[in-house]
């Protein structure tokens, strides 16, 4: 099997972008040529970004499992499509190869259909790092049904906002999951989360870890005693449910700047072509290759780089159920060794993180099959760039330091390892396909080399959001109405003398903590829930291994006796209403916050002061009470 659109040079990447941009139907017609379509398109792309209403192969009619199982059958079917490494090193791996991963995807929609899901119907999945999350995901897809992956770290209280959202009628979960040193009871923490859900009518549970669980009869089914009913049945062939290449395919929740989280919408033609195309030139993958995703599949990284670019490319994906530092932390580098694997795509936290151990977990394990690194998430600072590159690659690895976010789908803007060039800490150049541009406050484009900006997209690419789910407006004022005829990022980014584009960071009210979107509204949201609060306000600061941290300035409603326990009281708050990986790192009490006289919180101080640029703080005379500013300048942590 070969790839007749990677990349092999520079000169080839050179006329593969001009070509995206002087005739983009005619360079993403070509591409999808490439797939299994029912019925070819009638129109390459139809777009307005005022509305916005972006469409990719109109009128064209596929399933994305036919792309990512069936048509490999003939040629891949024993080959592993999905090798799995349990959390316990001592625990046997599994390997799925295309047979019967579609096989036993084919089973699970059964399971669906017996559980009255249908085309269209929304399921949340709660679910560990195990191959049947996949399956789930694929069996969903085969029938037409909308996926909601849930991250299994987040509360009862965030997964009951996204099932409200959805409308979700059925959740897959497991009894719990095995996460490093840690159980996560994930069936309790559903049946929280389901009271205030009357849109579900159906739980299906897999076993994972045998923790006691509560079934409710009527409501919940073990996952096994619904596949060994399809068994009997005598396995009936689930044909892929025909879909326009419109159709939604998955809803994905993402923090915004405003307390509520929204669905990011996904349909199914135009992602999988560019979640492919992506996939097979940003890490140059080579057919046979052994692919290592370390991410969760409750993240986009998970959706578009473990499930769906690499199977519907015909790769060997990797799954891991567990943490990079259990039961030590050279668990990645035996996994690389095990496997001998030959891409891997981590995230710089985690390089971070591991960098800290020293070498010794390193040493006396093989790397030598290595040929890819990737990073995603956030940008990745210089020093753990050479680190990764000397000590993991060897020096012998290109990296690809990549650039997209959840809305975007897929890769945006990155080397294409080996192709073209890198450089630390940058992510260099778009992806063909991709025009960015970098505008001032006001919409003007800034042009040449040698400047910074806010971060936009000027023109269609088939993997982008084409709606906020049940909100259309909200995906407009996020997204579309900021610069007019453009797609606003939220990023700002520094465009160098060569031409090669660094990400600056956030420039709405988001934070980026190891790589995970979280609004700052959701984080104060949370904490003002606590009894004895009355105010807060969250901003971003520079964190040695998280690249950005989270500090809470907090109005008590009494003087706090003690500091310590009501910080603790604080962050597990937070963990209940949101997630554990919402928790702040420092929490400052304060007697008032910086306000303008019309009482918005000047957040643009209180991020000086949480990054220790003290006396660099600007005009603060326009305040409700500049002598707060003193205060909390005294006080910081």
């Amino acid at each position: 099997m070969s790839y007749p659109y990677q990349l092999k040079n520079f000169e080839d990447y050179q006329q593969a972008w001009q070509h995206s941009v002087t005739d983009p139907e005619g360079f993403w017609a070509n591409v999808a040529d490439h797939f299994y379509w029912r019925r070819k398109w009638d129109k390459v792309l139809e777009w307005d970004f005022k509305q916005p209403d972006v469409k990719w192969f109109t009128g064209a009619k596929l399933n994305i499992t036919e792309n990512c199982l069936d048509r490999h059958l003939g040629t891949l079917g024993n080959q592993p499509a999905i090798i799995w490494e349990p959390n316990d090193p001592e625990e046997r791996h599994r390997i799925l190869t295309y047979r019967e991963l579609h096989n036993k995807v084919c089973q699970f929609a059964n399971v669906l259909k017996n559980n009255g899901v249908k085309k269209g119907d929304r399921v949340c999945i709660y679910m560990g790092m195990i191959p049947e999350l996949a399956i789930a995901v694929l069996a969903c897809a085969r029938i037409g049904a909308i996926h909601s992956v849930v991250f299994g770290g987040f509360s009862a209280q965030s997964i009951a906002d996204r099932i409200q959202d959805a409308q979700a009628t059925l959740v897959i979960t497991c009894d719990g999951a095995f996460r490093g040193a840690k159980d996560i009871p994930l069936k309790s923490v559903i049946d929280d989360a389901l009271m205030a859900c009357p849109s579900v009518k159906k739980v299906i549970v897999c076993t994972r870890t045998r923790t006691p669980v509560s079934m409710l009869k009527g409501r919940d089914v073990w996952w096994e005693d619904e596949i060994k009913q399809v068994e009997t049945m005598g396995n009936p062939p689930v044909p892929a449910e025909e879909m326009d290449a419109e159709d939604m395919l998955f809803i994905l929740y993402t923090s915004g700047s405003t307390g509520k989280p929204k669905g990011v919408v996904h349909t199914c033609g135009g992602y999988m072509v560019y979640a492919n195309y992506t996939f097979i030139n940003a890490f140059q993958y080579k057919p046979g290759q052994v692919y290592f995703c370390t991410a969760d599949i409750g993240w986009i990284t998970g959706h578009s780089y473990i499930v769906y670019g690499p199977l519907s490319a015909g790769a060997t994906t990797l799954m891991f159920e567990g943490v990079p530092t259990y039961p030590d932390a050279g668990r990645f580098w035996d996994i690389v060794d095990k496997f001998r694997v030959n891409v891997l795509y981590t995230a710089p936290t985690a390089i971070r993180s591991l960098m800290g151990f020293g070498l010794g977990p390193v040493n006396h394990k093989d790397l030598s099959s290595l040929t890819t690194l990737g990073t995603v998430g956030e940008p990745i600072n210089e020093e753990a760039w050479h680190w990764y590159k000397d000590q993991i690659g060897k020096g012998r690895c290109p990296i690809t330091d990549t650039w997209w976010q959840t809305e975007t789908g897929g890769i945006m803007i990155a080397p294409i390892a080996g192709v073209t060039p890198e450089k630390p800490g940058y992510a260099t150049l778009p992806m063909p396909g991709i025009q960015p541009v970098l505008v001032d406050e006001n919409g003007k484009e800034i042009e040449g080399n040698g400047v910074n900006g806010n971060l936009c997209i000027k023109f269609p690419w088939p993997g982008m959001i084409r709606t906020t789910y049940g909100d259309h407006e909200r995906c407009r004022t996020t997204y579309f109405a900021t610069f007019e005829n453009l797609y606003f990022t939220g990023d700002g980014c520094l465009r160098d003398e060569d031409g090669f584009y660094r990400i600056t960071g956030r420039v709405d009210d988001v934070l980026n903590v190891s790589g995970h979107r979280i609004g700052t509204a959701e984080v104060e949201n949370a904490i003002n829930m606590h009894a004895g609060v009355v105010e807060s306000a969250v901003v971003g600061y520079p964190h040695e291994i998280k690249g950005q941290g989270i500090y809470a300035f907090v109005i008590s409603e009494k003087h706090v006796k003690d500091p310590e326990l009501t910080k603790k009281d604080i962050m597990q708050t937070v963990a209940r209403i949101i997630g554990p990986i919402a928790k702040p790192d420092k929490i400052q009490f304060v007697s008032g916050l910086p306000k303008t006289r019309s009482g918005k919180i000047m957040r643009r101080i209180l991020r000086k002061i949480a990054e220790g640029e003290l006396d660099n703080l600007g005009d603060t005379t326009t305040l409700l009470d500049p002598a707060v500013v003193e205060e909390i300048k005294h006080g910081k942590i």
